[in-house]
């Protein structure tokens, strides 16, 4: 037997001939469409089943097809949410701006200046982070309770803008990595700290803007649990819990439960389409 032949015969099996680069991209287009079908199906059922009367809902469940469209459905359930979608655009609102503000400055003032215990403190700042947030529900609950806050919006946007330990972490890491040059000048053209950050260094930062922000956005967005500890009024209720309104004890209208959620998941998706380039450019 040749050396040849004998390397061919105790070749490992992957590591025989390699397809062709039209095989090789057909392969992992397919299963690109493969993850992409599991991933939205769920969306895709959300949004046909909306459209569906409940006799059809109820003889095929799952079917991805409509034979008798009900665009009322989503007018019915528009009706019922609207005043809780105006209360998450409204705190949602609060959240981001809070949020971008406070974790700008703060990440300007941990990447860029010097101050006494700047280390100690940031790690102090990334250590909350691991602290589970049901362990700080009851004291904030009572300190909410003492100064009035209770059956108001404030505990449910004041602490997520004030305390942004993720978004003060992005930032610092994305004022890193601009140049200090760009700072040096500004310093010698007599600008002083403050117009340095918002016009030269704030602008930079776009891409990690737009990420803290995303994630702020659905992070109150899609908050149920704050809403249900610290509202009592169901006039000021937020969309997650609005959703519970079409649960019945018998009966639930699954086509309007379906719209009122498609109406939930709507504004995210275009939040994120129109951040899209900014937000993959951060991450």
């Amino acid at each position: 037997m040749t050396a040849t032949a004998a390397s061919i015969l105790h070749r490992p099996w992957w590591a025989g001939p390699k397809p062709s680069p039209l095989a090789y991209r057909t392969l992992i287009f397919l299963l690109v469409c493969l993850i992409a079908f599991i991933t939205l199906y769920p969306l895709l059922w959300m949004m046909v089943t909306a459209l569906k009367s409940e006799v059809e809902i109820a003889q095929n469940p799952v079917a991805l097809y409509v034979a008798d469209a009900r665009p009322s459905n989503f007018l019915e359930a528009w009706d019922a949410v609207r005043p809780f979608f105006m209360n998450s655009v409204m705190l949602a609102a609060l959240s981001v701006s809070g949020v971008l503000v406070v974790s700008s400055l703060a990440g300007y003032a941990f990447a860029r200046l010097e101050f006494p215990g700047k280390n100690i403190a940031f790690l102090f700042i990334l250590a909350t982070a691991i602290v589970p947030s049901i362990v700080y529900v009851l004291p904030q609950y009572l300190l909410f309770q003492k100064i009035g806050w209770i059956d108001t919006f404030y505990p449910l946007w004041v602490p997520r803008a004030f305390t942004p330990v993720f978004g003060t972490f992005l930032m610092r890491q994305a004022f890193k990595t601009v140049p200090r040059e760009l700072e040096d000048a500004a310093l010698v053209d007599g600008a002083n700290r403050f117009q340095i950050f918002l016009r030269v260094m704030l602008p930079q930062t776009k891409p990690a803007l737009a990420a803290v922000g995303i994630f702020t956005f659905i992070e109150s967005w899609n908050d149920l649990f704050g809403p249900l500890i610290f509202v009592n009024s169901l006039e000021k209720q937020t969309l997650p819990l609005a959703l519970a309104q079409f649960r019945g004890e018998f009966f639930t209208t699954v086509s309007t439960l379906m719209a009122a959620s498609a109406i939930t998941v709507i504004p995210v998706i275009v939040v994120y389409l129109f951040a899209q380039k900014y937000f993959v450019e951060a991450i």
